[in-house]
């Protein structure tokens, strides 16, 4: 009996089947799925080309046949830019067709690791359709692809090139005239690698002109291009902050008789806490003090699931470069009513402390408050007050405001002592800008008692605000720092001993036992060796809804409270204590309470992007301003000893930069990782982290923030030669050129 033809499948029978289906779709897999035989081939042809000439569906890659429009169900995705709600906007990594590509939502996973995922990067996802466009969900980072390259437009000779920001992108881009774009010479640019070009340079086109690398003021526009920082705010946020009002004291705490002050750096342009501290009259408490910490009160403004509430989410946190700060807030509420500004009412929440004459906390208490603070103060008008030489502004408050604050911070002191923190204190590059955006000077930033006054201050608050989340039983996003990985650790202790100290690693690791050897360096050249060396050895800080503790500050609970104008941490911890205590509207909702762990590693994610993109910035500003004194001498130190050479930092500005293995001599070094140390395979002469030496600037590229150095201090014997009986360490580098000779 002949087998009956089979009944070709509808249009819209296709066009499921090919949508539905989790692998590539052609002819031959149509055919067997509905059971279309030889006969009816040229029949499922014709009705193929029918539904293309429709624009129902289309040839994809590989001759495989896609809905119009559409995706496969796996793709490699490109992030272009991250939306008010967090979400990263992205686009296919290939796409053939003429058209605009579907948008693409992808939801940040939590169990990303590593830095944010930001502009230019790129996943493998997994696709689904949503409405107009496709939801996507991470299946893994992929590395790093050149298809885009931020620079500098140059001409070479005849040839327009670009000059990549990124050092580590070794080689410059050629650009066609015809892909110039109308750039000029000087100019920052973002452009489109070119596929081709296996051989010689790659070529690239013009796509944006971000402006004049000339003028310093643009090298913080690469750091936030670079890393794909948001910089501008939705209209629904902007509206939603323009129409916020001033607050009235309501069923608030009328605080506005306590002279409470704010205490920042003199550039500062948001003041988001207050502080006021006096003798405690609670009998009993002989030699005591009460201390009021007052944090503007943001979760006012920025509500739950509000425009403001998802551009503050996306952003995570203030980003601040030499020249500009990009907030996590408009201006309208930074810099205005959230900004605890002196001599206007601010609402706030205020955490109220009570300690003993050794600095322990007694009890402590929660309000939302209305303040006017008395004064704007810095941090060298408080200290000059309190070392005898108060100005027109402090001399009022000397004896009422400044000298109680410095009584209580005495008593806490007492109490952190005991505690025994983490004691690094390294120091801080500091970019000093004149009017015009020029670099002035780079300096290492001053640490004074009014400093550390205002941070011990802030660390009891934010413990406070842990405790009592723990006790009234709300979600708290913990500021959390492991402890270190043994093995860092026992690499740590094995370097120490080189230069000569000792660690002790007993079952229970705390910050006293790192504090024991900065003590021992205290009066030796090895201090800022043994610290960096200590950094170094730590785990990094997060946020985290389950507490594991703050290793470097050695406390049980921490909880960032302190700085909700410019970190979400912090709104969310205010959110939870509006919540747990009842103080009013603007609580936790229910939503951020599930979600705190996917928001935790949002936010972390969003930090290190931050510290990644200030660092690099200051990175240029600073190559700009060394630019000028390129065959200059400057005194130093090793801060790093790698295989392509020694990073060495500057005495007089703390600017780092490479001296490359192939400058040091005629030698053959010889990189030793646990000692830290680069050694003459002949010799077992060398350089070692901490090393005191002279170096040259030989270069200075601001475009990339690189600086290269020649090394003038002869080598020194460490007595690791091979002749020496050790174990002969890691090969660094090729035979090295002669001497001095430039790379």
């Amino acid at each position: 009996m002949a087998r009956r033809a089979a009944k070709l499948p509808s249009k819209s029978e296709l066009l499921e089947f090919i949508n539905d289906s989790p692998s590539r779709v052609g002819k031959r897999e149509i055919a067997r799925a509905f059971h279309i035989g030889a006969d009816q081939r040229v029949e499922l042809k014709a009705l193929l080309r029918e539904m293309a000439e429709e624009g129902l569906i289309e040839r994809g890659r590989r001759r495989r046949l896609v809905t119009a429009g559409s995706l496969p169900p796996v793709a490699v995705i490109e992030i272009t830019a991250v939306d008010e709600d967090g979400d990263l906007l992205t686009k296919p990594a290939v796409w053939d067709s003429e058209d605009k590509p579907p948008p693409i939502r992808l939801r940040v996973d939590k169990r990303l690791r590593g830095p944010a995922l930001g502009k230019g990067d790129r996943v493998l996802a997994r696709l689904t359709k949503a409405g107009d466009g496709y939801a996507a969900k991470t299946i893994r980072r992929l590395p790093a692809s050149a298809r885009q390259v931020l620079g500098q437009f140059m001409q070479v000779g005849k040839e327009f090139r670009i000059q990549p920001v990124d050092r580590r992108q070794k080689y410059d881009y050629l650009v066609a005239p015809a892909h110039r774009n109308g750039a000029a010479k000087g100019e920052l640019v973002l452009a489109d690698v070119l596929p081709g070009q296996r051989l010689g340079l790659r070529e690239a086109r013009v796509v944006e002109r971000l402006g004049q690398l000339g003028d310093h003021r643009s090298l913080s526009l690469i750091a936030i291009h670079a890393s794909g920082l948001p910089i501008s705010f939705s209209e629904a946020a902007l509206a939603e902050a323009k129409k916020a009002k001033p607050v009235t004291l309501g069923k608030r705490t009328d605080l506005r008789d306590l002279p409470l002050v704010t205490i920042d750096g003199a550039d500062a342009r948001d003041f988001d806490d207050a502080v006021w501290a006096a003798a405690d009259d609670t009998p009993g408490n002989k030699g005591g003090w009460k201390v009021i910490v007052a944090i503007a009160d943001v979760a006012h403004y920025v509500r739950p699931d509000g425009a403001l509430d998802r551009a503050a989410r996306a952003r995570g946190n203030s980003v601040y470069f030499p020249d500009r700060v990009i907030p996590m807030l408009p201006e309208e509420l930074s810099n205005d009513l959230c900004s605890l500004r002196e001599g206007e009412d601010r609402p706030v929440l205020a955490v109220a402390m009570w300690f003993d004459r050794n600095g322990h906390k007694q009890r402590h208490e929660f309000m939302r408050a209305l303040i006017r603070s008395v004064g704007r103060l810095t941090y060298t008008q408080v200290q000059a007050a309190q070392d005898g030489a108060p100005d027109d502004k402090t001399g009022p408050l000397l004896d009422t405001v400044i000298r109680p604050l410095f009584s209580a911070y005495r008593a806490i002191e007492k109490a952190r002592d005991k505690r025994q923190p983490l004691a690094l204190d390294l120091p801080e590059r500091q970019v000093i800008l004149d009017d015009n955006g020029n670099v002035e000077a780079i300096r290492r930033r001053e640490r004074l008692d009014s400093h550390r006054l205002i941070e011990d201050f802030m660390i009891a608050a934010n413990v406070c605000a842990a405790e009592t989340l723990e006790q009234v039983k709300q979600p708290c996003m913990y500021r959390v720092h492991a402890e270190p990985d043994r093995e860092k650790v026992r690499a740590l202790k094995d370097f120490l001993h080189t230069i000569g100290f000792t660690v002790t690693v007993g079952e229970v690791m705390r910050p006293a036992l790192f504090n024991r050897v900065l003590l021992k360096a205290q009066d030796t050249p090895h201090l800022e060796t043994a610290s960096l060396a200590i950094l170094r050895s730590q785990m990094q800080a997060a946020y985290d809804p389950a507490n594991i503790g703050h290793f470097g500050l050695a406390l049980r609970r921490y909880a960032h409270f302190t700085s909700p104008i410019r970190r979400y941490a912090d709104l969310l911890v205010h959110r939870a204590l509006i919540a747990g205590l009842r103080l009013g509207a603007g609580g936790l909702s229910e939503a951020e309470a599930e979600h705190f762990a996917a928001i935790a590693e949002q936010i972390s994610n969003a930090e290190r992007r931050a510290m990644e993109a200030e660092r690099d910035a200051v990175d240029r500003f600073v190559a700009a301003f060394m630019s000028k004194r390129v065959g200059a001498n400057f005194a130093g130190r090793v801060a790093g000893v790698t295989r392509a050479g020694l990073f060495v930092s500057l005495d007089e500005t703390g600017a780092d930069g490479l001296v490359p293995i192939s400058t040091l001599g005629p030698d053959y070094y010889i990189h030793d990782e646990e000692r830290k140390t680069l050694t003459g395979e002949q010799s077992g002469e060398g350089y070692r982290l901490g090393d005191k030496v002279e170096v040259r600037l030989l270069e200075a590229t601001p475009v990339t923030g690189g600086l290269i150095f020649e090394m003038l201090t002869p080598p020194q014997p460490l007595g690791t030669s091979r002749r020496s009986g050790r174990k002969t360490p890691q090969r660094a580098g090729r035979r090295p050129v002669k001497r001095g000779r430039k790379r």
